[in-house]
């Protein structure tokens, strides 16, 4: 009797654990497991693609045992899936998958961040290093064990399938779902003909998910909580890319691994609410369930990538050629003129002050021409006209006409102005003589209101050569100082990306970014080459205007030394090294961009900014221009706010730059409406006083016409945008302060160009075709920055919302793009600047305005 009764248990058992095989429908009937009386632990064989019901409580345990012939040559991967509704956080199900070479545990309700329960869990068994060691094909098992501690039972499902896809292969796209509890990876192994991937993954929803790569070895690390253990691995919502090398992973084998976040603060950076109730748990799974589309794609081959690198070095090779080339037919030319006696040598320049016949004409002097000596001084001949000189040619550079021989020295005899008499008539008219107190005194001559460049060109010229050569060896100084340290830290940056896998760190283009090294985005590293080599081309062109200068001044060149725009090159060398350092600046800051290292890309974007406005100025106001240390001082200061705007861009610090922003551009608008002759001190409301009730009340228009227009025009500006900014608040305050430099500076630009033609000055050809080349550039440069490739401002996730593919060779993208027209716009800017006067060179500086 007790053999027939164990005889109907067994076959009662083996019917309750009879299994379908092929795949599961959605009407695929699940085999109950039913545990015989006192038996605490049972095992039961088990078929794939079959569900099982079961349930177990203190003290029981399920095995489910599965077989499977594992393939060599195709690998094949399991996935478990287990639910249960019953299961609680103080009572949870625990499931242990056993394999030959590893153990892979979870429990039910899986809790994420302790906060969210998910009684649904998927899981991919790790397939034993199968793609890295080969095996032969040989039977595996796998045992499933389910286990509680609850008092009670606690009902559970469980299914296990074979996944026949689970080798990516290169090109072709793979779809499929993923949750915070049913993460989801594959495996792929470069062909022998790749020896670079890209692995691209998007979605069309932007639930915050996890992206990793992984070497082939088990465990894999596939939950929220573990995944950025190994491999390399990104944030995303609607997409990333990753570029892998071969020698990444050995063999060039890895695992693609995604799993969604429970909640979105990680790719937002804002912290969500608590989640509202749902009628079931399976309506709150399904709210973090994500479609994901993963493929992977060849990068550039090895010759693109050289011939990328060349081009991108050859285009400002061309720069190189195309000067010199210009140059040396420069020389030529002026060679054979000299050759021909078309223009005298500079050693016949000399004997010939002291031959050639006098051909201006002796005036009074005045008060809207005050010049050295009163040769200089009065109207310019009707026939003439500043910077044209009688045998100049229409189109052409211009030609130098006999200078005028050395001043004698003859005692100055000007009118006295009438005197008011108090005592004694006598003992006054021999103390004070005005003129010559107006011909001294700069507070006097220097507030006239028709001033020339011989007013404002007093001074010693060596001695100002020498404070303006103080800019470029402080800004060498600077440099250094300032660059060492950046590299450093951006090195830093790259090693601390390398050994931890987080490419969060940095704000790549990773749709374009092609490594090199240890660079992981070599391309925006290298774009910038264009900075620095155009950079030292400027000190080339400047030295060689420097030199030639010189020379012209050692020989005792009257035009040289007296006529034209002083020659003061001190700030071109500045403007120059700042655009290499730009260049070196803004490579350290691609080598890993992100939130702290932002300031390296723009510091020398505000000094070159300010440079250019400096040296503008200074064209016609040599004596009063800024000196090196009040300038970097003034820059330092720029560069600090522009930190503390974007660390700290509360609504107080808008309100705080808004009043100081107004403060400095009404200080500034005094000291160029007054050349200087500008104090702040106590007396500064009694001179405001005054200023008023004489030059606004008493006046039907202003003292200084054209310099009024200017500063009128540019305050409204400024203050538009002070207003903008206290409004508008823009997160990227860096960017903003730097657009106040440049809006200021095209503005003094335009105006110099427009007072130059209304005061009757050429511009000469080579010039106009320069300016249009630059705003033809400014305008591509411009539109490719627009773009926006990434942004700091926002979180990893959010900024590759922006990554776009590579739009040039397959190498560059619009940022890099931006890189090489900025350096060739800036490139031409300053050609313009150095090139803008040259119709002046044998004008009389006191027939040269000031504006």
């Amino acid at each position: 009797m007790a053999t027939f009764v164990v005889l109907v248990a067994a076959i009662l058992t083996a019917i309750s654990t009879v299994e379908t095989s092929g795949g599961v429908s959605s009407g695929a009937r699940p085999a109950r497991v039913r545990r015989q009386t006192g038996e605490l632990r049972q095992e039961i064989p088990a078929e794939f693609t079959q569900i099982y019901q079961g349930s177990v409580f203190n003290g029981t345990e399920d095995i489910y045992r599965y077989t499977y012939m594992q393939n060599e040559s195709s690998p094949r991967a399991i996935r478990v899936e287990v639910k249960s509704e019953g299961a609680t956080e103080d009572y949870p199900l625990l499931f242990v998958v056993r394999q030959q070479r590893g153990i892979l545990s979870w429990q039910v309700p899986l809790m994420i961040r302790g906060i969210y329960g998910y009684d649904k869990v998927s899981r991919t068994l790790c397939p034993m290093d199968h793609l890295q060691v080969g095996v032969k094909d040989e039977k595996e098992t796998v045992y499933l064990e389910v286990s509680a501690a609850s008092p009670t039972a606690l009902n559970y499902r469980v299914n296990a399938t074979i996944l026949t896809d689970f080798i990516l292969s290169t090109g072709q796209p793979r779809n499929f779902l993923v949750s915070p509890s049913q993460p989801q990876y594959y495996a792929y192994k470069m062909p022998p003909d790749l020896d670079m991937v890209v692995v691209k993954v998007s979605s069309p929803n932007s639930l915050c998910a996890v992206f990793s790569l992984q070497p082939i070895k088990c465990p894999v690390y596939d939950l929220d909580r573990n995944i950025e253990f190994v491999g390399i691995y990104q944030t995303f919502m609607k997409k990333a890319a990753i570029t892998v090398q071969r020698s990444y992973f050995p063999n060039g084998e890895f695992y693609v691994v995604v799993v969604v976040k429970a909640t979105d603060a990680d790719c937002t950076g804002e912290m969500e609410t608590i989640q509202p109730a749902y009628p079931s748990e399976e309506a709150f799974e399904m709210r973090r369930v994500k479609e994901v589309n993963v493929v992977v794609g060849p990068s550039i081959t090895d010759s693109q990538y050289v011939t990328a690198v060349f081009v991108g070095i050859l285009v400002f090779v061309l720069f190189y050629v195309v000067t010199f080339m210009v140059l040396f037919i420069q020389w030529i030319r002026q060679r054979n003129a000299e050759l021909e006696g078309l223009a005298p040598r500079p050693e016949e320049q000399a004997a010939s002050n002291a031959e050639a016949p006098i051909n201006a004409q002796r005036t009074e002097p005045n008060y809207g021409a005050t010049a050295t000596d009163p040769y200089t001084m009065g109207e310019q001949p009707a026939e003439t006209k500043p910077g044209i000189p009688p045998t100049d040619q229409p189109n052409g550079p211009p030609i130098p006409p006999n200078p005028p021989p050395p001043r004698p020295a003859q005692p100055k005899s000007y009118p006295k102005p009438p005197m008011v008499h108090t005592l004694s008539d006598s003992s006054m008219e021999d103390d004070i003589d005005m003129l010559d107190d107006a011909d001294e005194d700069k507070d006097i001559y220097r507030t006239k209101t028709f001033l020339y460049v011989a007013d404002l060109a007093r001074k010693d010229h060596r001695h100002l050569s020498q404070k303006y050569n103080l800019y470029s060896w402080n800004l060498l100084t600077i440099s250094v100082f300032y660059a060492l340290p950046v590299i450093q830290l951006v090195i830093t940056y790259q090693k601390m990306l390398n050994t931890t896998g987080n490419e969060d760190i940095c704000y790549y283009n990773f749709f374009c970014a092609q490594p090199a090294g240890d660079l992981t985005a070599f391309n925006n590293v290298y774009s910038n080459i264009g900075y620095i080599m155009l950079g030292v081309l400027i000190l080339i062109l400047v030295y060689r205007r420097d030199y030639t200068h010189q020379k012209k001044v050692d020989a005792g060149d009257r035009y040289a030394i007296d006529y034209g725009i002083p020659k003061h090159f001190g700030l071109f060398y500045a403007i120059g090294i700042a655009l290499v350092m730009e260049g070196v600046m803004s490579g350290c800051y691609h080598v890993c961009p992100n939130y702290s290292n932002f300031q390296f890309d723009t510091s020398f974007m505000y000094i070159i900014g300010g440079l250019g406005m400096l040296k503008l100025y200074q064209t016609r106001h040599p004596d009063i221009n800024a000196n090196a240390y009040a300038a970097y001082a003034s820059l330092a200061i720029v560069i600090f706010v522009a930190v503390i705007g974007v660390v700290f861009g509360t609504p107080y610090f808008w309100a705080i730059f808004t009043i100081v922003y107004v403060l400095a551009i009404l200080a500034l608008t005094a000291q160029v409406y007054y050349m200087g002759r500008w104090r702040l001190d106590m007396g500064i409301f009694h001179r405001m006083y005054l200023l008023i009730r004489t030059d606004c009340l008493q006046c039907s228009k202003p003292m200084y016409w054209d310099r009024f227009v200017l500063l009128l025009v540019g305050n409204i500006i400024n203050w538009s945008l002070a207003l903008f900014g206290a409004v508008a608040q823009p997160d990227d305050f860096a960017s903003f302060m730097l657009a106040i430099f440049i809006i200021n500076f095209l503005l003094y630009f335009v105006f110099y160009i427009v007072m130059k033609l209304r005061s009757g000055e050429r511009i000469l050809w080579v010039t106009v075709g320069l300016i249009i080349i630059t705003l033809i550039c400014w305008t591509l440069a411009l539109s490719f920055f627009f773009k926006g490739v990434t942004t700091w401002e926002k979180t990893p996730a959010q900024s590759r919302l922006d990554n776009k593919d590579c739009v040039l060779m397959g190498f560059y993208d619009d940022h890099d793009i931006w890189h090489f027209m900025s350096a060739i716009s800036m490139f031409c800017s300053f050609l313009v600047l150095l090139m803008l006067d040259d119709d002046l060179d044998y004008t009389p500086r006191d027939k040269i305005p000031v504006f």
